[in-house]
């Protein structure tokens, strides 16, 4: 006798490794040669898209009710010099109805521009501004691709590999001309190699000044 009421089995969703091979192939199969890439590692699932359909792909996304990535999290760069398509632009989305969360990324080069996906994730504006700043990568379609995070006049893309670690220009307050000046580089001493002995333990070599001692 029940009442009247309806009791139903319980069923545990999908989860883990299982969960993202199945949005994977949904994704994929919406998507078609959209994607190049499928990988899943370290329970996140990453996939690599065309550069050229990252607008379709994202939209996708958003609008599926399958996935419902709603929540635009960021847009980061990665450099990687020796490969022709030296960056890749990786976006990182959540969806709260699922609890899951997707990585895509686009590969280009300094001179060919990745689609703004600004009308998709308006949130993307300064995200896609931050990544041309510090690595120089262009977005086309963007309504003001300007730097961001350096200073006017900065030269070079700061998160490039091949951005020396001193920079190109030092800055300065002059008190004679009563502004802040650019001037080259000086470097007062040359890089030090530093050992990481204990100075408790002492050095196996003699520091300058020390000759004495050891006489």
């Amino acid at each position: 006798m029940t009442n009247g009421i309806s009791i139903l089995a319980h069923t545990q969703p999908v989860s883990g490794d299982a969960a993202l091979q199945a949005l994977s192939d949904h994704v994929a199969g919406a998507l078609g040669p959209a994607v190049v890439e499928r990988t899943i590692a370290l329970g996140e699932l990453t996939l690599v898209v065309q550069a050229s359909d990252i607008v379709f792909a994202l939209t996708f996304l958003r609008d599926d009710p399958a996935c419902a990535f709603r929540n635009f999290i960021d847009i980061c760069g990665a450099d990687y010099p020796s490969r022709a398509q030296r960056f890749d632009v990786v976006y990182h989305l959540l969806s709260l109805r699922h609890n899951s969360r997707i990585r895509l990324k686009v590969r280009t080069d300094e001179v060919t521009p990745v689609p703004s996906v600004i009308e998709v994730f308006p949130a993307a504006n300064w995200y896609e501004r931050e990544t041309y700043d510090l690595y120089g990568i262009l977005f086309s379609g963007h309504p003001d691709l300007r730097r961001l995070l350096t200073d006017y006049g900065f030269e070079g893309h700061p998160l490039r590999k091949d951005f020396p670690l001193t920079g190109f220009v030092e800055v300065r307050y002059d008190q004679d001309e009563a502004r802040v000046v650019y001037e080259p580089v000086k470097l007062t001493q040359e890089f030090r190699n530093f050992d990481f002995l204990s100075p408790w333990e002492g050095t196996e070599y003699v520091l300058p000044g020390d000759e004495k001692k050891t006489a």
